[in-house]
């Protein structure tokens, strides 16, 4: 369990520190190189390399945004597989619509709980 943990830690924590280095020595703005990552994840995902990263950390690769662009990749490729051409557009939908649900909804929740202001 423990090793487990610490596997996720790592590779997390590698994948952020690579996001704070590319803030500091590029100039960057925080949307880019959130797409950027989105990209990766997408590319080594179709790639099948991302598989073998989240096999060996697990959540350590799967939380971060990284993650999310390698589900996409492969909600594209079961449901090519299985649709076709149209899973192009089916696949990355159905494969990260639990996440998204989820985080939208946590939004409204925390809208609701909290008092949000303007900026």
């Amino acid at each position: 369990m423990f090793l487990m943990v610490l596997k996720a830690f790592l590779i997390g924590g590698l994948i952020c520190v690579i996001g704070q280095i590319l803030i500091d020595i590029t100039k960057m703005t925080p949307a880019k190189i959130l797409v950027l990552f989105v990209c990766s994840g997408v590319l080594l995902g179709a790639l099948g390399i991302y598989d073998k990263i989240v096999d060996f950390a697990g959540a350590g690769a799967t939380i971060p945004i990284v993650g999310f662009g390698n589900t996409l990749a492969n909600g594209v490729r079961d449901a090519v597989k299985e649709q076709g051409f149209v899973g192009v557009v089916t696949g990355p939908l159905s494969a990260c619509a639990g996440g998204v649900t989820v985080a939208i909804l946590s939004g409204l929740i925390t809208a609701f709980v909290t008092k949000p202001k303007d900026k």
